[in-house]
């Protein structure tokens, strides 16, 4: 592995069409240690049989997604949220992270009350973060483009995560860097600086923004290079915040699922090397 390659963790959706085992493969082949995983796909694989194929392949997993979805009003759908989060917490024990990626939730059907969904993010972090912590898992909190705020997200920039997530111990509780959902904001580097001096980045993942957008936009990040994103400034920006963690690439992107994965992989580490180092 090239000393430019040393941080970079592939996420596994990035290489879709591949199955674990291929993804263990492939990252070996290409002198690549680190990976990004989803829940689905080793859930699917058994999660203790994912860990072990890791294992023997020599790879680190740098985090774990996802978590979350926390917003319900109906005391029954929070419930069962924070079941599934502790389940997700085990899930990334088990394959030796310590960093579980939390996506919030999108507001309640008929509501409007984004304050409101936003503190009962804060109530299910104060019911999972000592649990997370017996188990050596920090939560992540990850802000979502503004775009997702209704559906999907409704903790939209880093200060609201950092808001959140401050009002924890930061070796519990901390924020996701992903430069597809925060290059448009002039003041993430300034929140930038605020995570890194509490200790609070516990990841940092680099995504293109390009448009048109697809049906849907959640399958519209870009390779790196072909959009918005300056990654060498997020990047100077996280490591001027004391960040020296894993980088992890983490596109949904159909043409490039539609292609060779390991076509797509060296693709990835090339484009790493040219736009992020």
């Amino acid at each position: 592995m090239t000393d430019d390659l040393a941080r970079l963790s592939i996420n596994q959706e990035t290489v879709k069409q591949w199955s674990l085992e291929d993804l263990a493969e492939g990252c070996v082949t290409a002198g690549i240690d680190k990976v990004g995983l989803w829940r689905a796909p080793v859930q699917a694989y058994g999660v203790e049989r994912t860990a072990r194929l890791l294992s023997e392949a020599g790879l680190t997993v740098t985090s774990l997604c996802r978590g979350g979805f926390f917003t319900a009003l109906e005391p029954a759908d929070r419930a069962r949220a924070l079941d599934d989060n502790r389940a997700a917490i085990d899930e990334a024990a088990a394959l030796s992270t310590d960093t579980l990626v939390l996506v919030s939730g999108g507001l309640p059907p008929g509501s409007r009350d984004l304050h409101g969904a936003r503190e009962r993010v804060a109530d299910a972090l104060a019911e999972l973060a000592p649990y997370a912590a017996e188990r050596g898992v920090r939560l992540a909190i990850e802000p979502l483009h503004p775009m997702y705020a209704s559906d999907r997200c409704v903790v939209s920039t880093l200060g609201q995560a950092l808001d959140l997530a401050e009002r924890f111990p930061a070796e519990r509780v901390g924020v996701v860097v992903d430069t597809y959902h925060l290059w448009w904001d002039d003041r993430a580097s300034v929140e930038i600086a605020r995570a890194g001096a509490g200790g609070r980045i516990h990841a940092f993942q680099l995504a293109d923004w390009i448009t048109p957008l697809p049906a849907g936009v959640l399958l519209g990040r870009g390779q790196l290079g072909d959009g918005s994103v300056d990654f060498r400034a997020f990047r100077s920006a996280v490591e001027s915040a004391g960040f020296d963690g894993p980088i992890e690439v983490e596109i949904f992107n159909e043409a490039l699922w539609a292609r060779d994965g390991a076509e797509v992989l060296a693709d990835v580490a090339e484009r790493y090397v040219q736009h992020a180092c």
